[in-house]
């Protein structure tokens, strides 16, 4: 018997447009108005991040210090994007992430986001729900973004790694500018004080650090040995070989292209940019971030 042609259900890929001023494809914009409406809870986590900044590495240490140890059968079966709902989402091949998130059984709520902070549901701030913000160093995030890009198709074509560069430095990328969303996040944290700001190259520096930074932002006491157990199933390479967080399981994605975990490092930039990129990275950089004061680290 024929093996059916997977490639007639893949969706074509998507272009790019202008929504409320961020660059968008419709995946993001179709369930606009459920987005918009989306009822948050007070015990609701909202994990948010520009894409590629380690959305799915917090995701899945938020999911064991809430339910590692409740359901063992989760961790095993369920995958994280079923666990950690994609609020925005509204692909064909599974129910949109607002479906998925009012569907969810646990408690707290796990949902994640990619929109600017402008862009997030009223009702997150009204209920005062806890968020937890990732960003990543500008020039790493580039890198992961294009090769993301290269391998899933739904995100638009990113031609070669200097045009996918130029596009990122424009803010002509699925979520608009990096620049405007760290700084955008990073004022939202002056002002709203349930919000925890973290650093993807302090997670790789030292993750059970950063695990204790999250349990005492979110009120947990896990005991010590517990946390020293989920430091260690969230490591890269654990995380990269397990299916149930490398998104193996999701069609629209080529792993013959790269990976959707691909090296988890600070500083691979290097291996990208050349010195006029560079140079020139380093100018539109000084430019566009002189009115913030986040700070990022660039090597480790």
């Amino acid at each position: 018997m024929e093996t059916p042609d997977m490639s007639s259900l893949m969706p074509s890929r998507p272009e790019l447009f202008d929504f409320e001023g961020i660059s968008m494809t419709h995946f993001f914009t179709d369930n606009w108005e459920n987005v918009k409406n989306f009822q948050a809870r007070p015990d609701d986590i909202l994990i948010a991040t520009y894409p590629k900044a380690g959305t799915t590495w917090v995701s899945y240490i938020l999911d064991l210090l809430y339910f590692g140890n409740d359901d063992p059968d989760r961790q095993t079966s369920q995958p994280i994007y079923t666990r950690v709902p994609f609020l925005e989402s509204c692909f064909q091949f599974i129910p949109t992430g607002t479906e998925l998130a009012d569907n969810l059984k646990t408690s707290p709520r796990l949902i994640k986001t990619h929109l600017p902070v402008q862009l997030v549901p009223k009702s997150f701030w009204e209920q005062n729900s806890k968020v937890v913000y990732v960003a990543r160093n500008a020039k790493d995030n580039a890198v992961s973004y294009f090769h993301f890009d290269r391998m899933v198709k739904l995100q638009p074509e990113p031609g070669d790694w200097n045009n996918h560069l130029q596009k990122f430095m424009e803010g002509k990328k699925v979520c608009g500018s990096w620049y405007d969303h760290v700084s955008g996040w990073w004022e939202k944290k002056q002002t709203y004080s349930n919000l925890l700001y973290l650093f993807y190259e302090d997670l790789v520096e030292d993750t059970g650090r950063e695990v204790e930074r999250l349990c005492s932002f979110l009120g947990l006491s896990t005991p010590a040995e517990e946390r020293k157990k989920i430091t260690k199933g969230v490591h890269f390479d654990a995380m990269k070989n397990n299916k149930m967080t490398n998104y193996s399981t999701i069609p629209v994605m080529d792993f013959k292209i790269s990976p959707f975990m691909r090296k988890g490092k600070v500083g691979d930039w290097k291996t990208h940019f050349t010195v006029a990129q560079n140079e020139e990275f380093d100018e539109v950089y000084k430019q566009k971030m002189k009115n913030t004061t986040v700070k990022f680290r660039t090597e480790l």
